[in-house]
């Protein structure tokens, strides 16, 4: 597992804001729900969560700044550091008892990432890089699947909900495409640790339009650092910006653009 002082700090909070997500989690029944519009909801315990991580990290790194799910973007004293985070990510998943969601964190200096951390409270699993030092779950060094035949891998994705309805038909034609090459597919319900399944070999590929950049910030580091392949669906570098991805290794991302490059 990384070591560093940056690591520890942000290890530290997602594991104080896990602590409360996983204590939320066992009593989601109990949760106050409110709407965000349809399909899309956000709950108390995100919240707690985004409130702790901010805390932490503001107490140990003063005056950088914040582009937060919930509560937008936070202005600092230091313009050159910027943190990206997710209190919770599989909103869904959560509210329905499934153990598949995480806290994201990504910290960018100068615009350009430098560490991920992606943290499951449900599982413990914690998955973190950092720029030239290599991409990790828990103790274990991370590297993405060796396998070069689309036909041969499992490739992840996301489904637009109903209140993205407008994104319905590109997907189905992405989907049609990618469904006769692959050899099979999943949507899990949460875009952080999709990618960072990427990065252990578990997904040989994924792909997802209209994401925010807290989503996907911390797993495109886990990837490259993990020798993976991560550009915006049209091949480029706009991830953040554009809002779309798709990942892989070399030669599976290559072929997985190419099938639903634009």
């Amino acid at each position: 597992m990384l070591r560093s002082a940056l690591m520890n700090v942000m290890t530290a909070a997602a594991l104080k804001a896990g602590r409360v997500l996983k204590r939320d989690f066992g009593e989601v029944e109990n949760l106050q729900v409110s709407i965000k519009g349809p399909g899309d909801f956000v709950t108390a315990a995100d919240r707690r969560s985004e409130k702790i991580l901010v805390e932490e990290l503001s107490k140990a790194r003063p005056g950088y700044g914040f582009v937060l799910e919930e509560s937008g973007r936070i202005e600092a004293t230091d313009k050159t550091h910027v943190w990206y985070i997710d209190p919770l990510d599989g909103t869904t998943n959560f509210l329905h008892g499934l153990p598949i969601f995480a806290i994201s964190i990504a910290l960018a200096r100068e615009g350009k990432i430098v560490a991920g951390l992606v943290h499951n409270p449900a599982t413990g699993d914690t998955y973190a890089a950092e720029k030239g030092q290599g991409a990790y779950l828990n103790n274990r060094r991370l590297r993405v699947a060796a396998r070069r035949n689309i036909s041969e891998c499992l490739i992840g994705c996301g489904i637009p909900h109903i209140g993205k309805s407008k994104e319905h038909p590109r997907f189905q034609a992405d989907l049609k495409a990618v469904m006769a090459r692959a050899g099979n597919l999943r949507r899990l319900g949460s875009a952080a640790l999709d990618l960072c399944f990427v990065a252990s070999g578990s997904y040989d590929g994924f792909w997802e339009r209209d994401l925010k950049p807290w989503d996907i910030a911390a797993g495109i580091i886990i990837i490259r650092e993990g020798g993976g392949f991560v550009t915006d669906t049209e091949g480029g570098e706009e991830m953040l910006a554009k809002g779309s991805i798709c990942a892989g290794n070399e030669a599976i991302h290559r072929d997985l653009l190419a099938l639903i490059r634009g």
